[in-house]
């Protein structure tokens, strides 16, 4: 019984909390969104920036779309540094899901593979730049995030896919 009240908490506070965090993530301004977002990427893609592995999105702009929260970027490369704007009129790819799928591909809990064929990660565009794109998330490396950050990103995917499971597992049984 206790444990059903607090999977039903849970499965709430997954389903909802996008929701309610989306009114003031549109009050960050562009430009502190931008600097924590670049910080971010430039510690999980450095190893692939230095091993030439981004050399793909060259002139080529990937969007990643944030559906719940209303948030977008443009990601590209220079063949240095990534490149992150809010308005770009190319869009050579588009990434976009839930908070949740997002999340849950960063602490490796779901593969992009499978949230696509599930319809909860939307890849429209280039099919060959996606292919690529995909094949690095696939790859990627978490090691270099501060150890604080790979257990934060670990226990909070953990926290959102049982969050998300609690309640299929209800809806199977009913």
């Amino acid at each position: 019984m206790f444990k059903s009240i607090i999977d039903n908490i849970q499965h709430q506070l997954v389903t909802n909390g996008p929701r309610v965090l989306a009114y003031p993530s549109k009050l960050i301004p562009f430009f502190m969104q931008k600097k924590i977002l670049s910080e971010v990427l430039v510690r999980v893609f450095s190893e692939a920036i230095d091993d030439g592995d981004l050399d793909f999105l060259q002139d080529k702009w990937l969007r990643v779309g944030v559906t719940d929260i209303d948030l977008h970027w443009f990601i590209s490369f220079d063949g240095k540094n990534l490149l992150i704007t809010e308005h770009c009129k190319q869009e050579d790819v588009s990434f976009s899901g839930a908070a949740n799928e997002f999340i849950l591909i960063a602490g490796r809990k779901e593969d992009p593979d499978t949230l696509f064929f599930q319809r909860r990660l939307s890849i429209e565009g280039d099919t060959e730049l996606g292919l690529e794109i995909k094949n690095l998330l696939d790859n990627l490396d978490f090691d270099n995030l501060p150890k604080l950050s790979q257990r934060a990103l670990e226990q909070f995917s953990t926290f959102v896919q049982h969050g998300m499971s609690s309640n299929e597992l209800k809806t199977k049984s009913v």
